[in-house]
């Protein structure tokens, strides 16, 4: 599908992420229906159907002063807008700064290692070995799941929280 230049599609399986950049809110609202329509013309074509009830709409900006709604449509029903939204595993947030996506997976593997320290005892249970192996291939891969996508965030939350050339996005 030919989507214009301000669009990104990502798709997975199932799963259809489309951003949207725009100098304002106003723009990125009017682009998206307008990406939106080609989709929905495109899935009747191809005999496809998106379910408007498990779609949402994250506006993703910095910016204080602009209008926070947004409207955007799929079947002639307005989409739900969300503060967050979890896509492929990761948790994306409106301000794009993965504090709740790393709060997740901090609290998944602090589980995983707490219940692991339970099999580990000096007299018995589970051989360093063998807690090593879980450790590699359990806990290790969550914490670095997707990590390219939001670590450069994480260190830019502090340098870059009050610049204002951070232009609207919509995810």
């Amino acid at each position: 599908m030919n989507y214009t230049k301000w669009t990104k599609a990502i798709a997975y399986a199932d799963d259809l992420l489309i951003a949207v950049g725009a100098a304002t809110i106003a723009e990125v609202e009017n682009y998206t229906n307008m990406e939106m329509l080609k989709i929905i013309k495109w899935c009747k074509e191809n005999k496809l159907l998106f379910n408007d009830q498990k779609s949402k709409v994250l506006l993703i900006s910095r910016r204080r002063k602009e209008r926070k709604k947004i409207d955007m449509y799929l079947n002639n029903n307005r989409l739900e807008q969300v503060e967050k939204l979890k896509y492929l595993g990761i948790i994306i947030d409106s301000k794009f700064k993965f504090n709740e996506h790393v709060q997740y997976i901090t609290d998944k593997c602090t589980k995983l290692i707490n219940a692991l320290s339970k099999s580990a005892r000096i007299s018995w249970g589970l051989s360093h070995e063998a807690l090593k192996i879980i450790y590699n291939g359990a806990i290790l891969p969550q914490l670095l799941y997707v990590a390219p996508v939001w670590i450069d965030s994480m260190k830019k939350n502090t340098t870059r929280q009050n610049t204002p050339e951070y232009r609207h996005s919509l995810a």
